[in-house]
């Protein structure tokens, strides 16, 4: 089975930016899928302590993707410097590996 897969997690301000941002990933099939669930984040951020209520976007991709993915992010992201982690799918179902290939092809 060919590897290459990821989970990328990005961190948005509230449930409106992580949808805009979800939906642009899928149809410029930078993105198989997006899953938002909603957090409490406990950061420091430029020597303060920070809490605040976000949104987590779990994005799952094909690793070749995700240049374009994080430039994508970049450019619609509110945040001066958002999360975006690249995690790796070791093992997976063939056949869901399989699809995230598909729906992150390029025509």
């Amino acid at each position: 089975m060919r590897t290459g897969y990821v989970i990328v997690l990005v961190t948005a301000s509230s449930r409106l930016e992580a949808e805009k941002i979800a939906q642009v990933l899928v149809e410029k099939k930078l993105a198989a899928c997006v899953s938002l669930t909603p957090i409490h984040s406990i950061y420091s951020w430029k020597s303060q302590l920070c809490q605040e209520d976000e949104w987590q976007l779990m994005i799952k991709t094909d690793l070749r993707q995700f240049e374009q993915l994080e430039a994508k992010i970049k450019q619609l992201h509110s945040y001066e410097v958002p999360e975006i982690i690249a995690l790796p799918i070791i093992q997976g179902s063939a056949d869901y590996l399989n699809w995230i290939s598909e729906q992150t092809q390029n025509n």
